[in-house]
């Protein structure tokens, strides 16, 4: 019996030591699983408890706080990394509310990562990949005092969800501000209020610059009534004849291009105007000898049109037009006519060779001037990236896209630019896509040689072909010496494409370059090639720089039987005004033209000048 009792006695101990075991190791399994550390104290960077821990860098240094001057909006890049041995859950967030005048969220781009939810994210051991993450965070500033945002952090055990601390708020998209807010707001911005109707811009080098669409403009006013923004292309889109006889806006040739929205025209090339654009837009066309506002005689609603006389003089700063920054240093139409064959241009001074100087003349409605579209943006329209400068403008909301790799190039706009050819010619543009799921370029600009511009005469009479002087060059050296393409863009090609030969003459409108009237019933004249040039009225057919030398370019379409039209370095066509010249012996820049196969795609960049896209063909 005694025996009995004592063997009883010790099962119940072992018991007993056994379930007071058990309850330690779970006690001290779950208290450590919960277990999280929250960093919310300026300086605090590194906290250990347990074996948990995190490194938190803004910019580069360690600090978990953000500082930004009043009147101001910054961006910050926030690297989250885990320096533990094993794998961790984090949250990252940022301490109190903001203040009312103050935004603050997150931004997509490529190589950043997109904030974790409320319950966290898993980094790996450190010296592994996926150990960090990497973020950026927009904040504007739109009071007059430095503000501070404090962000903290939450570590724990990978397989238990994290929480939020009662003051912690989690970091959202950032949704962008209104473009016409950023714009009055910008310190370095001349507002002139002086017309009820118009806020101008003005000075010589406001934050203006938006980039919309693969082109560069300027924003010039805004409306006060609706708060929407007049924006105005940079440079020379194209170059046409205004119209025939007529100094009228109302049935012009200019103003079926610019709202022409097939493919051979502005307003079809658009990425999703009727989301961007003020579609009924009233566009002043008021004949006028003056240069103060004239009155609202004639109006024209289009979607599309061109700056006026008026508002020309207003962007200036003085009556000399001296630095002013709608001045381009090229020749280009205004909308307003001072009489019924003659419309007003903006041309350098011939006196001066500074570009950034005007003058205001007026020449028959038959010459082929440059063309600076503009348009009226919605007032909802946000930047949601830039500052406004010309090597950072404005990004739209909507029209700022993020991660384009593996995208087919024919889904991407006219006027965005493509890293394509080699040596001192490696930058293309997206002209259209005139052949469906082909996609048309042409090079930024005429092609160089040691440093120079190439020139090369046209031929021994005015058709383009693959056996003409020009059409031999392109279809041979170009395409196949290895100076201008290598093997693998040339294989990107399609071959053997369709070139439109239709006349245009003193005065006529653009679409005989391509059609045989202007009604569109049948195609101009043809022939078959693998290289071509541009013709006149396409886009990227304008000149896009401020050139000192004469860069002179041949486009595709003959004035005559005897002459060729080609594009000016002040961004102007001639036509007979050289006349004393012979197509088959003048020589003048190379812009070459081409079509990309359709499973062309992006392997990286956003289409702009500083990020080309980079190209591949897909399997």
């Amino acid at each position: 019996m005694k025996k009995i009792l004592l063997e009883t006695s010790f099962s119940k101990i072992y018991m007993i030591v056994m379930v007071l075991i058990s309850i330690l190791v779970v006690g001290g399994y779950f208290s450590y699983a919960m277990f999280t550390v929250t960093k919310e104290k300026s300086n605090a960077i590194s906290i250990v408890t347990g074996n948990l821990t995190y490194k938190l860098e803004v910019d580069g240094e360690e600090s978990n706080i953000l500082s930004v001057p009043g009147n101001t909006t910054k961006e910050f890049i926030i690297t989250l990394s885990n320096p533990n041995n094993r794998v961790a859950r984090f949250n990252f967030y940022y301490v109190g509310s903001l203040a009312s005048n103050v935004t603050a969220g997150y931004k997509i781009e490529d190589s950043i990562n997109i904030p974790p939810v409320e319950t966290g994210i898993n980094l790996e051991k450190i010296g592994t990949a996926g150990s960090s993450n990497t973020y950026k965070i927009r904040v504007v500033n739109d009071s007059s005092s430095s503000i501070t945002i404090t962000l903290g952090v939450s570590v724990g055990l990978d397989y238990n969800d994290l929480a939020l601390p009662s003051n912690g708020h989690l970091f959202e998209e950032y949704e962008g501000v209104e473009l016409y807010k950023v714009l009055l707001k910008d310190e370095e911005n001349n507002i002139n209020t002086s017309d009820r109707e118009q806020t101008f811009i003005t000075g010589e080098a406001p934050n203006n610059y938006i980039w919309y669409s693969g082109k560069l403009w300027r924003a010039v006013s805004i409306d006060p009534e609706d708060n929407s923004v007049k924006l105005v292309t940079q440079w020379n889109i194209s170059a046409i004849p205004y119209d025939d006889s007529s100094s009228s806006f109302k049935g012009s040739h200019m103003e079926i291009w610019l709202n022409d929205t097939s493919v051979d025209g502005f307003l079809g090339n658009l990425r999703e105007p009727e989301k961007f654009i003020k579609m009924d837009s009233k566009w002043n066309a008021t004949m006028t000898t003056e240069t103060s506002k004239p009155p609202k005689t004639t109006i024209v609603e289009d979607s599309v049109g061109l700056l006026t006389l008026y508002e020309n003089i207003m962007i200036c700063t003085s009556t000399t037009y001296d630095n002013c920054y709608i001045e381009n240093g090229l020749v280009n139409w205004m909308l307003t006519p001072c009489s019924s064959t003659e419309l007003w241009y903006s041309s350098p001074k011939a006196s001066s060779s500074e570009s950034d100087r005007a003058e205001y003349l007026y020449r028959h409605s038959k010459e082929t001037y440059g063309v600076r579209a503009s348009i009226n943006l919605k007032p909802e329209i946000k930047t949601v990236d830039g500052k406004g400068t010309e090597e950072d403008p404005y990004r739209l909301e909507g029209d700022n896209d993020t991660n384009l790799s593996g995208t087919l190039l024919n889904t991407r706009y006219s006027g965005e630019y493509i890293k394509f050819g080699t040596g001192e010619n490696t930058l293309y543009r997206i002209v259209s896509h005139e052949v469906e799921g082909q996609t048309k370029i042409t090079s930024a600009e005429p092609l160089k040689e040691n440093s120079k511009f190439k020139t090369s005469a046209f031929g021994n009479n005015t058709i383009f072909s693959s056996s003409n002087t020009i059409g031999r060059f392109l279809n041979n050296d170009y395409l196949n010496n290895g100076v201008y393409l290598t093997s693998e863009q040339k294989n990107m090609i399609e071959n053997n494409t369709v070139w439109y030969l239709g006349q245009v003459g003193s005065g006529q409108n653009y679409r005989l370059s391509k059609y045989k009237d202007i009604n569109m019933s049948s195609r101009a004249s043809s022939t078959i090639s693998t290289v071509g040039l541009l013709r006149t009225g396409e886009l990227m057919s304008g000149q896009f720089n401020r050139y000192t030398s004469n860069v002179i370019y041949w486009l595709m379409t003959p004035y005559d039987s005897s002459y060729v039209r080609f594009i000016y370095h002040y961004g102007y066509a001639y036509d007979d005004d050289f006349s004393d010249y012979n197509p088959s012996s003048y020589k003048m820049g190379v812009k070459p033209a081409l079509n990309l196969k359709s499973n062309v795609i992006i392997t990286r960049g956003d289409g702009t000048l500083q990020d080309p896209f980079e190209i591949e063909l897909s399997s």
